[in-house]
């Protein structure tokens, strides 16, 4: 009779002859660029050629529907085994940032995946089509062990993630009772560090906006003018210094959380956030008083993004007429969204910068999310992958980056439970994107030990 481990040594034996690294390298090929529009036949091309016959091969009856506002189509695929069996719904994007191909290395490009040592190399390898592909293998290893799953499954996938997820609020709505599950279990962002399995329960949300500050029409002779028209970009740079302090305090009191409780500290006490992987953190930035895992997914942060005033590739002897930055406030629960952007005005205006414009992004922001780690599905799933890897995984309330996790709490109504595969130092959004070989394989495991385990699970839906 077919047991746990079989089903195990089914994913890792897909890992270690290659075939894992020949499907994602196939998957990298697609140049699912949702940010060019040049790329758009692209989009709907991936899930048609590369998931769709996958999905039906596997038992899932697939739907594309296109976006109901402006962006990438998706696909919702379903495999039903039982009215009385619980159900899992899954996520995963195929659409990547810019390629940014001039910008990787010499050898490495966005859309052929090379692999070197640990690394597969590739855009798209680690954000997200590497990782929803380890889940979509995790499940097929469990069909081919016990030809069954022993429970319901559903897959939506988007094609507009890394354009802000446009229409997927909208789809879910109108989609409610298509996509009901029990609980979300999906994959995407950094474990926090890459040798033990992170699961996160919610994200910190985002908000981006520009600052503007415009003085004039046209640059005018620093010489002959300077002293006498006030420079945009030296009032510009003092409105952002009143936002935080020199150490990157937050001062202006709305922004300031009240929901680091004392459970959410203790749930981040033992995490580690200094290792091997991305930079080293500077020690005396962020708030005071906070742990550096506190103020990363425990607090608010904000960060300057880009500023611009002239021409910085070519400086002129001229005072510009106007100045940009384009700024993010990266936000946890607790924050009164609504009045993030009026807030700001408030404190700009008592500081003496009324002449300093604030424009929203057009693709609005992710609310904040978070999920009790106390929580079935989250202790759950935290026993399984223990049992698989023999790691008792870092459990985090949410993640410090940002996800549409809203639309499947505040719309679906589910638990969220967030198995990433990739790792901090991944290079995300970046030039020489990558996964480490050693996730992967390690995920492919305890994934279908997971699915496994919820097939044989008491957990059962709600009202059953």
């Amino acid at each position: 009779m077919p047991n746990r481990q079989d089903a195990i040594s089914h994913a890792m034996d897909y890992f270690d002859r290659g075939i894992y690294r020949a499907e994602l390298a196939d998957l990298v090929r697609f140049e699912t660029e949702s940010q060019n529009p040049a790329k758009a036949a692209e989009l709907p091309r991936y899930l048609k050629q590369a998931l769709q016959p996958r999905l039906q091969e596997a038992g899932f009856e697939c739907t594309q529907f296109d976006n109901p506002v402006e962006g990438g189509p998706l696909l919702v695929a379903i495999r039903h085994e039982g009215v009385n069996l619980p159900t899992v719904l899954c996520y995963g994007h195929g659409d990547v940032i810019h390629g940014q191909a001039d910008q990787w290395r010499n050898g490495l490009g966005p859309f052929r995946l090379i692999a070197e040592g640990d690394r597969f190399y590739g855009r798209g390898a680690a954000d997200n089509k590497g990782q929803h592909l380890i889940n979509i293998a995790a499940i097929e290893s469990v069909l081919a062990t016990r030809g069954q799953l022993g429970f319901n499954m559903k897959f939506v996938f988007e094609m507009s993630e890394e354009t802000g997820s446009p229409g997927l609020p909208e789809f879910f709505t109108a989609h409610r009772e298509l996509l009901a599950a029990d609980v979300l279990i999906a994959s995407d962002g950094p474990r926090l560090q890459p040798e033990t399995p992170t699961i996160f329960m919610g994200t910190r949300g985002a908000l981006n906006f520009d600052l503007r500050v415009d003085l004039r029409d046209g640059a005018h002779h620093s010489g002959n003018w300077g002293g006498l028209l006030a420079d945009p970009a030296i009032v510009l740079a003092h409105a952002l210094s009143c936002i935080t302090d020199k150490r990157g305090q937050i001062a202006i009191p709305e922004w300031r959380p009240d929901s680091l409780t004392d459970e959410i500290r203790q749930a981040l006490g033992d995490l580690p956030i200094v290792g091997d992987s991305g930079p080293a953190i500077d020690p005396d930035w962020g708030e005071a008083g906070l742990t550096p895992a506190e103020r990363v997914f425990g607090w608010n942060s904000f960060a300057v993004l880009a500023l611009h005033s002239g021409v910085p590739e070519q400086p002129v002897n001229a005072i510009s007429g106007s100045a940009r930055a384009t700024c993010q406030l990266r936000f946890v629960v607790g924050t009164d969204v609504p009045d993030i952007l009026p807030a700001l005005r408030r404190h700009l205006d008592a500081h003496g910068f009324k002449q300093v414009r604030i424009i929203p992004d057009d693709a609005g922001c992710f609310q904040a999310t978070q999920l009790d780690p106390s929580h079935p599905w989250v202790q759950f799933a935290a026993q399984s992958v223990e049992q698989t890897t023999g790691k008792a995984p870092h459990i985090l309330p949410n993640l410090a980056g940002s996800l549409p996790n809203d639309s499947f709490t505040d719309i679906l109504g589910l638990p969220t439970v967030w198995i990433p595969h990739s790792y901090r130092g991944c290079s995300q959004h970046a030039p020489d994107e990558h996964m480490l070989a050693s996730v992967c394989r390690e995920g492919v495991q305890m994934m279908a030990g997971l699915f496994w385990d919820i097939g044989e699970s008491p957990l059962k839906p709600a009202g059953a």
